[in-house]
């Protein structure tokens, strides 16, 4: 089976998917998730681009249970919200590449 267009046109196509993903990324770049942690005592607010927004904690939580246990629980929100920021780019990466992981491409 040979493929129709060649090798130009497979890198016209692989450009093309590139700037989709690209505006992917930018469209998403102020895009805001939250994860708690300890009983959603503490909340931390990330965007889609990596940065973190926001950090709230209870202020009963802080006084009963000391700084060290709160800044536990915030590591542990700030991990759970990237992580859930990296799901959420990856999806609607996905969406325009149908899934496929294509070497090279900054997915």
């Amino acid at each position: 089976m040979q493929f129709r267009g060649g090798m130009n046109e497979l890198v016209r196509q692989a450009a093309r998917m590139q700037r989709k993903i690209d505006e992917v990324r930018a469209g998403l770049k102020d895009h805001e998730l939250s994860a708690g942690a300890a009983g959603d005592k503490v909340s931390v607010t990330v965007s889609c681009e990596g940065k973190l927004r926001k950090i709230t904690i209870d202020p009963e939580f802080l006084a009963s249970e000391g700084t060290e246990l709160a800044f536990d629980a915030v590591i542990a929100a700030a991990n759970a919200a990237l992580e859930a920021a990296d799901k959420h780019v990856e999806a609607e990466i996905a969406k325009v590449t149908g899934g496929i992981k294509l070497p090279g491409m900054s997915a």
